[in-house]
């Protein structure tokens, strides 16, 4: 397999590439990482441009983006929520058809998966997802990269998601999961489990490679012999402050403690795709703490800031694996 495999491609979710085409795409990243860390360039994509379209901003996905383009020599223009009138002023298919004509390659991240799904029909460059409410396939490819340099390998991994399993993270760990052979289990309340249809799509796929994927509702069933503790945050972007007493008090069981993480193996590790809620040093964490007497959410500080935690770890993996979607859907050649 080849970068020619992926050129002209667009990146909208994993569930449209099959695990060959994942794990090439985690090779290719962790080749980049490492000519990263020597110091050798990959800039042979000079004279490119790409748009960066966010409804929702982000540090990790702006800086994961700007840096990936930057080393690859790809100008970027970025186009925060009142930078652009997608949606509003100009419809999508119009949005798409423009920036087509003006750039190689067009990042979304926002809301519906259906809005970076038009982008991509109506576009004639490579459209790539970098987040909606449904998927986070970027934050996939990193999560993969990062638990194959702890463990050395991806099939038959356990990893345990703690917390609201219906949205992006919790569906996108189903799916690369099950295409990679993992045993995935979602541990919830089980209003928050995610959608039946996309869970027996998951089943179908895990049991052709050897994986698993199991909803409970007890978290030391989930935690029993887990390799990896994966959690997120429990109001997403977007919605109303008055969810989060509902979140709190439906969810508060299923926070990772010092306590959840020992019953998985002894060389366990914690990951979250951040930014993360495990003290009082941000302005949300502040005003939790006055509402509802609580000093961390998800996670325990304990838990974050122990030998056990990878999450920077997992963050610095966003950009070369965002480095190897753009490169290999523009046709970079080595």
């Amino acid at each position: 397999m080849t970068n020619e495999n992926f050129k002209g491609r667009d990146f909208l979710k994993l569930l449209d590439f099959t695990s060959e085409e994942i794990e090439y795409l985690v090779d290719l990243a962790a080749d980049f990482k490492k000519k990263k860390q020597n110091g050798i360039p990959v800039d042979r994509l000079r004279g490119r441009n790409i748009a960066l379209i966010f409804e929702k901003t982000s540090t990790r996905t702006r800086c994961s983006f700007e840096v990936a383009a930057h080393d690859l020599g790809i100008g970027t223009t970025y186009l925060d929520p009142s930078g652009s009138q997608i949606g509003k002023k100009e419809s999508i298919a119009d949005t798409a058809r423009v920036l087509a004509s003006m750039f190689d390659g067009i990042e979304y991240r926002g809301y519906g998966q259906e809005i970076v799904e038009e982008l991509a029909k109506f576009s004639k460059v490579p459209v790539w997802n970098g987040l909606t409410n449904e998927f986070h396939p970027t934050q996939m490819l990193a999560d993969l990269l990062t638990i194959r340099e702890c463990f050395g390998k991806l099939k038959g991994i356990k990893l345990a998601y703690f917390g609201d399993a219906r949205y992006n993270t919790g569906n996108s760990l189903m799916v690369v999961g099950a295409k990679m052979g993992m045993d995935v289990v979602l541990c919830s309340s089980r209003k928050y489990f995610p959608d039946p249809a996309l869970v027996k799509q998951c089943e179908e796929i895990a049991a052709k490679t050897g994986g698993s994927i199991l909803l409970t509702e007890d978290p030391k069933e989930a935690a029993k012999d887990a390799d990896v503790f994966y959690t997120d945050v429990w109001v997403s972007m977007g919605e109303p402050d008055e969810v989060w007493q509902e979140r709190i008090t439906d969810l508060l069981p299923y926070r990772i403690t010092s306590d959840i993480m020992k019953l998985g193996k002894e060389n366990a590790v914690f990951m979250h795709c951040l930014p993360a809620f495990h003290n009082l040093k941000t302005g949300i964490g502040e005003k939790i703490h006055e509402k509802y007497g609580l000093n961390e959410m998800e996670v325990t500080d304990e838990v974050f800031e122990s030998v056990q935690s990878v999450v920077f770890q997992e963050a610095e993996n966003r950009m070369h694996t965002i480095k190897a979607v753009i490169a290999a859907t523009l046709g970079y050649q080595k």
